[in-house]
């Protein structure tokens, strides 16, 4: 949803009024109070099925104003402040934040002190005057923001040969600074960003001022379309910064590491022409910027952070990679524009509405360029749907994952598991209607977030039929159904393909 500007005089106007009502009711109040101050700090979550201790409740994010001081060296701690705005939706006497990885220094709400504590991986904050539903609040948190984690969890932070990246998807965001870490709570960002001279640092959205000062630069960045937690983006490093015009006029601007920027332009050159096929597909391009971020580490996984994709270095330079596959890693990464960034998942159980549409237009992208057909790849996917919802559960209900592992919901039954259930779609409305339901889908909920149920009543509204027992058995069924148009698909003995999946699911390539 979009968010209005933080009011100035409301929040004065609750304070006022909820010290009048403390002084009429503190003498019936103070034994509750007594009891409600000792009671420990609680780790909560919004109840997601897939990470239940991940998000808030009782508050809205309208935005969040992150600021990262970089020594030069990616094994120290960065200073961070942390400042979040926020619209409860609850009367509120403590804060919960998703926190758990940097020491905390201070807290303060609405510019006074105020007390914190940590419970699970949970900031606990107590305000000094306990919160009316309706208010507007500004929490500022002074912390540490640390890049180096324990080998059995891993972080948001990336290191890179030179400096720093990040890859927060799925739950590891408040690793990196206090948030509400679920991406149904989408806000704007705004980012500053101080580093040594000689370093360059890039953020999501626009650059908006550069300061100089002895030494060392900060860069200011601020996007003005919501963004969820998991698709903010910091890089540092000895980056050059390269600016070329997309469809319409739209700026692109690529970061790469200095050294390797003439390899890297042939593949950067081809954004433009990606960018103007998506349009033509779905619509045109939600955002204010795209490009890409070649990062000099090896993650095994490209990701698709709001508006400056993450990609491995290696990938393009690595000559073991077809030309046509990793342009269509480009087009996959550019998908998630529209499918996981501008319309987001209301719960991780709907990532196969992300995976499963960058995976379609990859494949459809490789058909139309490179004469690999969609019909090839979803009849393989098909052989192998059933072991993959035996081992990940179906495109809808995916298992859950195992501790500590942030990709641990990106298997195989999201990418070309779930491809396979818009093909079987596209085979049952036929293509006019599809492409009305995806043109559709990215119109009416830009900006927004979505469910996998949303995705059923609009297909059902734009084929004239009601497609609920289809998709119940495509999207939830432990066995794969019948192919529309092609009854002679079966699935694939064990023996003949045990432990093969998809070229791209193997390497991790795509949105983790």
């Amino acid at each position: 949803m979009l968010h209005t500007p933080h009011p100035p005089t409301p929040r004065l106007r609750a304070r006022a009024r909820r010290r009048l009502r403390a002084v009429a009711l503190l003498a019936s109040a103070v034994s509750v109070c007594l009891v409600a101050a000792s009671a420990p700090p609680t780790p909560l979550g919004v109840g997601d099925r897939l990470f239940p201790q991940l998000g808030n409740p009782g508050y809205d994010v309208a935005a969040y104003d992150l600021s990262f001081t970089y020594s030069g060296s990616n094994n120290e701690p960065l200073k961070a402040v942390t400042t979040i705005e926020v619209r409860t939706t609850a009367d509120l006497d403590r804060i919960n934040l998703d926190f758990a990885h940097g020491k905390v220094d201070s807290v303060e709400v609405d510019g006074d002190p105020a007390g914190f504590a940590t419970a699970g991986e949970d900031l606990v904050v107590t305000p000094e005057d306990a919160l009316d539903e309706g208010d507007w609040t500004r929490i500022t948190v002074r912390h540490s923001s640390d890049p180096v984690y324990s080998e059995d969890r891993q972080g948001g932070w990336v290191r890179t040969a030179d400096g720093l990246a990040m890859a927060n998807q799925a739950d590891v965001a408040h690793l990196v600074f206090p948030c509400n870490d679920h991406p149904s709570d989408k806000a704007r960002f705004t980012f500053h960003i101080t580093a040594p001279d000689g370093l360059t640092a890039v953020a999501n959205g626009l650059p908006t001022r550069v300061d100089r000062t002895d030494g060392s630069t900060t860069w200011t960045y601020r996007s003005p379309h919501p963004m969820a937690t998991e698709l903010a983006q910091v890089s540092i490093g000895r980056s050059t910064v390269l600016h070329r015009a997309g469809p319409h006029g739209l700026p692109v601007r690529d970061v790469v590491p200095s050294e390797h920027r003439a390899a890297l332009e042939p593949w950067l050159e081809k954004t433009p022409g990606q960018i103007t096929w998506m349009e033509q597909k779905v619509g045109r391009y939600p955002f204010e910027t795209y490009g890409l971020l070649m990062a000099d580490a090896t993650t095994g996984f490209e990701l698709e952070t709001q508006t400056l994709t993450l990609f491995e270095r290696e990938l393009f330079t690595e000559p073991a990679y077809p030309k046509w596959y990793v342009e269509s890693i480009m087009v996959h990464e550019l998908a998630h524009s529209w499918f996981g960034n501008s319309v987001s998942p209301a719960t991780w159980s709907d990532l196969w509405l992300n995976e499963g549409h960058a995976t379609w237009y990859e494949a459809l992208y490789a058909e139309e360029t490179a004469d690999k057909t969609v019909a090839a790849r979803m009849k393989a996917a098909y052989g192998a749907s059933d072991r993959w919802r035996t081992a990940g559960g179906p495109p809808a209900a995916p298992k859950p994952p195992k501790n500590g592992s942030k990709t641990g919901i990106f298997r195989a039954n999201v990418y070309d598991g779930a491809a396979l259930v818009l093909y079987a779609l596209r085979q049952e409305i036929g293509r006019p209607a599809f492409e009305r339901v995806e043109r559709a889908w990215v119109a009416r909920n830009q900006d927004g977030t979505a469910t996998t149920a949303d995705f059923v009543r609009l297909a059902s509204e734009t084929s004239g039929r009601d497609l609920g027992g289809f998709f119940r058995a495509w999207l939830y069924g432990a066995k794969t159904p019948p192919m529309p148009g092609h009854p002679d698909w079966k699935q694939n003995p064990v023996e003949k393909a045990a432990g093969k999946q998809p070229a791209k699911a193997s390497r991790n390539t795509h949105g983790e």
